[in-house]
């Protein structure tokens, strides 16, 4: 039920036999009817080469680095996670006491 519906391998159109026509013998009219001579195509203009990026080397200190700030991460998410939780808690047992205080001043009432 869940895994995906994918044609098997041997029904797959391939890239020679695209399910997608090219398009040929397509010609456009020109914008206007003056006879004007294509003009030569120009050559792009060339993309100056960027320099190769270092790769990134970890040293002993920078992965003692890495670790802690991972460490102080998961910390700190998990501290504010648990005092959100904290927070929902006491809001529930604050709303549950003031419904058994109402309830009880609601039949005390009712009975006199």
């Amino acid at each position: 039920m869940f895994t995906p519906k994918i044609p098997p391998p041997d029904t797959a159109p391939t890239p020679a036999t695209s399910l997608v026509q090219p398009l040929t013998g397509i010609t456009h009219t020109p914008a206007c009817t003056c006879h004007h001579t294509p003009a030569a195509p120009t050559a792009p203009a060339p993309v100056p080469a960027t320099p190769a990026r270092p790769a990134v080397q970890l040293t002993p200190g920078s992965l003692l680095v890495a670790a802690a700030g991972g460490t102080a991460m998961v910390l700190i998410i998990g501290t504010v996670l648990v005092s959100m939780l904290l927070a929902t808690a006491i809001t529930a047992a604050s709303v549950a006491i003031c419904a058994v205080v109402l309830r009880s001043l609601l039949n005390n009432q009712k009975g006199n």
